[in-house]
């Protein structure tokens, strides 16, 4: 529970002002709880590195992009807790809607008013955006209401973050085809992810976070040793081998850029999954998937610097000590990223 907002010394007016006050922090803290507002500096990346693998700078249909990717995923996550609001009852009272702070109904017109923000946006950017923005968001809607607990769930949520980054590339003009190796290299980790934190709050299971930490192995690898087909206005400068090798097949600051972000996604999600492979315990667990989501951002990094796009990758790392210090802030102490 937050502290009483302090009272004046003459305990007159401020005293009135820190009663009307607390109720809507309160409300402004069961809603960032509700939609997870620290794990919104993950979602910029997927737009900004399907640009880049397009071959094009960050624009102002780039931005459009991220806006609508912001909305569907925010959609997801009012639905996800509208859908779970019975389990989240005994498994997690302390959630927003089954703690009473956020009413169903407002977690379900939140969750549409948000989709169609996002369409509206999406078409905003282009028809080729909204024709990816709109599978999306079936995508998101079919996964918090019928495939979160099927087999087929990890996958659902890997194809949201995969066609996320096409998104992307959409509002370049130039297609969503040379995005595609991007696009499955994090719908790789997504799955990943999501396979672990389907025992988040039971724990118990040793092969996830394993499979989790051997994909996070492979991806790296493939990130640093193996470029991506870069457009034709980039070719020339990336010889065979790492991406965006330079004369002699030595690195280029792309290449060397890429190894470094590679390195810290690596560094960020392997840790926590071995944790959680010796002692696959609920905290364990969970802790896993909160350091698997910190890692989605350095591996968009590492993905737009693999296209040879070292300033996307620049900005697109920014967002992980931005999200660090946004999430430090008072009103955030008790909002969990997963």
């Amino acid at each position: 529970m937050r502290p009483p907002v302090p009272v004046a010394a003459d305990g007159l007016g401020d005293g009135v002002a820190s009663r009307t006050a607390r109720p809507r922090s309160a409300r402004a803290t069961a809603w960032a709880e509700l939609l997870r507002l620290p794990a919104l500096f993950t979602v910029p990346g997927d737009a900004l590195a399907g640009a880049a693998a397009a071959g094009a700078r960050p624009g102002p249909r780039t931005l459009l992009a991220i806006g609508s990717s912001l909305c569907l995923y925010e959609a997801g996550m009012a639905l996800n807790d509208w859908a779970d609001r019975a389990e989240d009852a005994v498994e997690r009272p302390h959630r927003p809607i089954p703690s009473g702070r956020v009413k169903p109904a407002a977690a379900l017109a939140a969750a549409c008013g948000l989709t169609g923000a996002g369409l509206v946006l999406a078409a905003r950017a282009g028809r080729p955006a909204l024709a990816v923005a709109a599978p999306l968001a079936a995508t998101v809607w079919s996964y918090d209401l019928a495939l979160k607990r099927t087999p087929a769930g990890p996958a659902a949520m890997a194809a949201a973050r995969g066609l996320d980054l096409l998104l992307g590339a959409a509002t370049t003009g130039g297609g969503t085809r040379a995005a595609l190796p991007s696009a499955a290299l994090l719908g790789s980790h997504t799955l990943a992810v999501t396979a672990v934190s389907r025992r988040e709050t039971t724990g118990g299971s040793v092969l996830a976070p394993l499979a989790a930490l051997a994909t996070t192995g492979l991806l790296t690898r493939l990130v640093t040793h193996h470029r991506t087909r870069l457009p034709a206005g980039r070719r020339a400068a990336a010889a065979p081998g790492l991406p965006g090798s330079g004369p002699a097949g030595k690195p280029s600051t792309t290449g060397a850029l890429a190894t470094a972000l590679a390195t810290a996604y690596a560094a960020t999600a392997a840790r926590p999954y071995f944790h959680a492979a010796l002692n696959p315990s609920p905290p364990l667990t969970q802790r896993a998937v909160g350091g698997g989501i910190r890692a989605t951002i350095p591996l968009q990094a590492a993905l737009a610097a693999r296209s040879g796009s070292a300033v996307t990758a620049l900005l697109t790392a920014a967002l992980a000590p931005a999200g660090r210090a946004f999430a430090r802030r008072a009103t955030m102490r008790k909002v969990s990223i997963t």
